[in-house]
């Protein structure tokens, strides 16, 4: 079959997704949403938008093409904020050569441009596949992916995904996960004049760092994963204290634990526990862990020789990616809830991950072209052709 996108149609409808403000927060995903319905809904697509929350909608799109396996192209329609430091317009796609310019260009609307285009193509070449095709895009991943939960709690079973991320094309099997711990640390609170009849939480802080340090460096840091690398634990924010002249009773620490697969959250947890109740025992430092802060969620992989991982291989060479892979992502995305829905999971997608989040974010012509086909090729390797007579 022919897979051969039609470049301006791809430029198109990536200049009409950045006009569209999907930025997170707030999300506001809507108008994406119904533009991907009035694109597939005429090619026979049945189109589903739910949501989630007010104006946080997910949409598929589901094309029946007899029996076989049940194929999901997946990304996000959420983009960071626009922030500072534009030279070309955020909201408005400008092209400069090659290079498509724009919020969400590179992550992650340009994947969904390819992934779109991708199910034009397949929708026009039914002979060439059999089986069940979902394009789903989703609410929500940049900040807490409560869109891809909500999907994928009670979705269809789904034999193979694709994710939507910027790899410039490679093929990521695996990525990590996050866990965010609130930690409160308890002092007592006194006149500064006097500090001595308190127990100042910030000096308490201070020497709990130091341990959280040390455990990153012996312990965690060595628990490693041949693609994503080592684990990690750090603190990001702190903040304490109440007046300029007051002993702080409480100081409040953000912990960030990224995950390599295998390793188990729960686990995690409790490890974090144990870090604070030996500070208890050895230093007197009371300290607790008061809530989690929302993220994209565990880590996960897919192994490297199951047929998907070996057709988008495959198909990535095909296409001349001249690193295949495959990779893991340092960070997190939607991968690991479909993986937990059954699925057998790959990230794949155009722009480079450096662009992504950045000012002056942009995509490549070729690389929404190389997507497109890549996508096309793996689902038509692994869902077979249609038999007649």
């Amino acid at each position: 079959m022919s897979c051969s996108p039609d470049i301006n149609r791809l430029v198109s409808d990536l200049a009409e997704m950045i006009a569209m403000p999907s930025e997170n927060p707030p999300g506001h995903e809507t108008e994406v949403a119904r533009f991907v319905a009035r694109e597939l809904e005429p090619l026979g697509f049945e189109i589903a938008i739910a949501e989630y929350a007010p104006d946080r909608p997910n949409i598929s799109a589901t094309l029946r093409n007899g029996p076989g396996p049940v194929f999901a192209l997946n990304t996000h329609m959420d983009t960071v904020p626009v922030g500072s430091g534009w030279t070309h317009e955020a909201l408005r796609m400008t092209r400069e050569g090659e290079r498509l310019y724009g919020r969400g260009a590179c992550d992650c609307k340009g994947s969904l441009a390819s992934m779109l285009e991708a199910a034009r193509i397949l929708a026009t070449s039914r002979a060439a596949w059999s089986g069940t095709l979902i394009a789903v895009f989703v609410a929500d991943e940049e900040v807490s992916s409560q869109g891809a939960r909500f999907y994928t709690r009670d979705c269809p079973a789904i034999d193979f995904a694709i994710i939507g991320e910027p790899t410039s094309n490679a093929v990521f099997t695996a990525h990590k996960g996050s866990l965010r711990p609130i930690v409160l640390v308890e002092g007592v609170t006194a006149h500064s004049g006097t500090p001595e009849l308190g127990r100042n939480a910030i000096y308490d802080a201070g020497r709990l760092m130091a341990r959280i340090e040390a455990h990153h460096g012996g312990v965690i840091r060595h628990i490693t994963h041949p693609l994503v690398g080592n684990a990690s634990l750090c603190v990001t924010r702190i903040g304490g204290g109440k007046a300029d002249n007051v002993v702080p009773d409480a100081c409040e620490l953000l912990l960030d634990r990224r995950l390599v697969p295998g390793e188990d959250e729960e686990a995690a947890k409790a490890d974090i526990l144990a870090l604070l109740e030996r500070a208890r025992q050895v230093e007197g430092i009371v300290a607790k862990v008061t809530g989690y802060k929302p993220t994209t969620g565990g880590a996960t992989q897919t192994a490297p020789d199951a047929p998907l991982s070996v057709a988008a291989l495959a198909a990535a060479s095909a296409a001349d990616i001249a690193r295949p892979g495959p990779f893991g992502f340092q960070g997190a995305c939607d991968l690991v809830h479909f993986r937990e829905a059954g699925a057998s999971g790959v990230v794949i997608g155009p722009g480079d991950l450096a662009n992504a989040h950045k000012p002056d974010e942009f995509v490549t012509i070729g690389e929404l072209a190389d997507a497109t086909r890549i996508y096309v090729d793996i689902v038509c390797r692994l869902m077979p052709p249609v038999v007649t007579g």
